[in-house]
């Protein structure tokens, strides 16, 4: 896994040259908003910091037809330690990498798991509809149930 950091806070993770994951750390900060993710994401990760008195103009989102591909899911650790395990799509080991409370990871590639290192709370958002058993295809990895 090769992890690009751009500034402090954001973390790219790479495999064979293909993005598995967004973290955005609880560190990080900035003046501006910002996005992480390339337009053609399906799943999109930004930070928006706004100022006392500043104001969101009411807003709708148009009906926009979509095709998704593949489901992305952001997860926030609201509370815990978790240790994500990232795999090749032919299910097999590549690395993992430790979340702390706060973090936020957006999944774009490759399959994943999860160690529980503490009482945990995630919060976890992706696109849906969600399809039931045929959304996921669940196999063997390195994580150990405590």
């Amino acid at each position: 896994m090769i992890k690009e950091i751009t500034e402090e806070g954001l973390e790219y993770l790479y495999h064979e040259g293909e993005l598995y994951s967004v973290v955005l750390r609880n560190s990080f900060t900035s003046n501006t908003i910002r996005f992480f993710t390339p337009d053609s994401f399906s799943q999109q990760l930004g930070y928006l910091p706004h100022k006392k008195g500043n104001i969101i103009k009411p807003h709708k989102h148009k009906i926009n037809k979509r095709e998704i591909l593949y489901t992305h899911e952001v997860i926030l650790l609201k509370k815990g330690k978790v240790k994500v395990n990232f795999y090749k799509n032919e299910k097999t080991y590549v690395d993992s990498e430790m979340l702390n409370e706060g973090d936020i990871i957006l999944l774009c590639g490759g399959g994943h798991g999860f160690e529980l290192l503490e009482d945990t709370i995630m919060i976890e958002i992706k696109q849906g509809p969600y399809v039931g058993l045929d959304d996921k295809e669940r196999f063997e990895g390195v994580e150990e149930c405590k």
